[in-house]
């Protein structure tokens, strides 16, 4: 069966799209068949994953109507992938028929049953794509800075959250919040930790176990087109976001051994 999940934030660089690539690459490298969606205008999960931004069709071209989304997907070494581009910028503005929210519901039915998991990237807003997101969706991610001011646009997530689960898909919930940039050693680390996991209650929900750490290697992966996953396997943050694929993937798609 299925998975779609859904990586959220309306706040700007708390690893989205870092989160989004190493569940992509994770769970391939454990046998499984994904599709990851880039609905963030600024395109980086296709580049993250070393595609040429700007070289052929997109998701803007899907929900527009003028390509099938079967002929959008590009086939990556870490999985199937739905690119993005400044053009999807225009959707609050271009999309306004009726139920407008079930657009990406809607087209992914003819590729749904293909898939064990489908990982969308979303933009740093809570506009049309992210509620498009949120309806095609089973779950959300929502990672954050290990941060005071990270907490501060989560209520605002919640809402939308509700909003949706009471109008649109009723079934949506938050597999967990996932803090990134985490310092162990650090007690405004410590103290956020336990206000994001009174978010989490809140959410109906929980905070990862795995704390992603600070590293180079996850602003380094992106230029090799890669997620740190595959750049740097060894590092702290690869490591970490590991045992958040680990939960997500479950007992259906166990790690396995690395080779020689």
């Amino acid at each position: 069966m299925t998975q779609i999940i859904t990586v959220t934030n309306q706040k700007g660089g708390v690893g989205k799209t870092t989160t989004a690539s190493a569940l992509i690459c994770g769970l391939h490298r454990r046998g499984a068949s994904v599709l990851g969606i880039d609905l963030d205008p600024q395109g980086n999960l296709g580049f993250t994953l070393g595609l040429d931004i700007g070289d052929g069709y997109t998701i803007h071209d899907v929900l527009s109507g003028r390509q099938p989304i079967e002929r959008v997907i590009v086939s990556t070494e870490y999985g199937d992938v739905i690119p993005s581009d400044i053009m999807l910028s225009t959707a609050e503005l271009e999309f306004t028929a009726p139920r407008r929210e079930f657009m990406l519901d809607q087209y992914l039915k003819a590729v749904r049953s293909h898939y064990d998991f489908i990982i969308i990237d979303t933009p740093p807003a809570l506009n049309i794509l992210t509620v498009n997101a949120y309806v095609a969706s089973d779950a959300l991610i929502v990672p954050m800075e290990a941060e005071i001011l990270s907490l501060v646009g989560i209520t605002q997530l919640q809402e939308t959250i509700d909003t949706v689960r009471q109008s649109f898909n009723p079934q949506l919930k938050v597999l967990g919040i996932l803090l990134n940039k985490f310092n162990p050693r650090l007690r405004l680390s410590q103290e956020v930790q336990e206000l994001a996991e009174e978010v989490a209650r809140q959410l109906g929900s929980r905070v990862f176990e795995a704390k992603i750490r600070r590293g180079v290697d996850v602003a380094m992966a992106p230029a090799h087109g890669q997620s740190v996953l595959s750049y740097r396997p060894g590092s702290k943050p690869a490591q970490d976001l590991e045992r958040m694929v680990d939960v997500v993937a479950g007992t259906r798609f166990p790690a396995r051994p690395p080779q020689n």
